[in-house]
C-alpha cells in the first residue's frame, strides 16, 4: 500500500470535512453553495487529477479500502469542474471493472453528475426538494430502482431516502421557502461551471 498517497489524500479530505463542519456551525450549509466550499472542492478535484496523471486511480490495490472512500469523496465532491469530474468516473468505472472500488462508489458518482446535467438518476442518491415539498429525485427506471440499487450494493431506495431525510433535517436542511428562487440560483450556477 502506498501510505505517501494515502495520506496526501487524507489531508484533501481533512479541509473539506472541516470546511463543511465549520459551514454547518455557522447555519451556513444548506440553502446556498457556499464560495469558501467551491475553492476546497475546485482545489481538491486538481490535486486528485495529479495524483491520478502520476499514480493512476487510487484504488484498494493502492490506498486500502478507506482510501479509495477517500479518493471517491473527492470526485463526489468535484462538482465545481465538470470536466474533471467525469473524467474521475471514467477511471472509476475502469477501477470498477477489475474489482478495484466497490461498484456503489460509480453508482453514487454516475448519479451525482446526472444530477448536475439535469438527467434522471439511475440509482436515485442525489436527493433534492421538489416543487411539491418532497425529499426526492428522478428516477431513470422507478420499477426497477431497487433491483438497480442492490447490484451496486446499496440498500432499498425509500430505506435510504427516508435516512437521508432525516440527516439533513438533523443538520438543519429544510425545503426552501422561496423554492423558485432556489431552483433558478442552482441553474445558474451549473451553468457557470459549465453543467447546463
Amino acid at each position: 500500500m502506498n501510505h505517501e498517497l494515502l495520506m496526501q489524500l487524507e489531508i484533501l479530505k481533512t479541509r473539506d470535512t472541516a470546511m463543511r463542519e465549520e459551514l454547518l456551525q455557522e447555519g451556513r450549509l444548506y440553502g446556498k453553495y457556499e464560495q469558501t466550499m467551491q475553492n476546497i472542492h475546485k482545489e481538491n478535484a486538481k490535486a486528485l487529477d495529479k495524483i491520478i496523471s502520476k499514480h493512476g486511480w487510487p484504488g484498494i490495490s493502492k490506498v486500502g479500502l478507506k482510501g479509495s472512500r477517500t479518493a471517491w469523496l473527492i470526485a463526489q465532491h468535484a462538482i465545481c469542474t465538470p470536466d474533471l469530474q467525469r473524467k474521475f468516473f471514467q477511471c472509476l468505472s475502469e477501477a470498477s471493472k477489475i474489482g478495484d472500488v466497490p461498484k456503489r462508489q460509480v453508482a453514487l458518482l454516475m448519479d451525482r453528475i446526472r444530477f448536475n446535467e439535469g438527467r434522471a438518476q439511475v440509482y436515485g442518491t442525489v436527493l433534492d426538494w421538489n416543487e411539491k415539498g418532497e425529499f426526492s429525485c428522478e428516477l431513470e427506471d422507478p420499477e426497477n430502482i431497487d433491483t438497480l440499487r442492490a447490484e451496486a450494493g446499496l440498500p432499498p431506495f425509500l430505506q435510504s431516502q427516508q435516512k437521508h431525510l432525516m440527516e439533513v433535517e438533523a443538520e438543519g436542511g429544510k425545503m426552501p421557502e422561496d423554492f423558485k428562487a432556489y431552483k433558478e440560483a442552482y441553474s445558474q450556477w451549473a451553468k457557470s461551471v459549465g453543467w447546463q
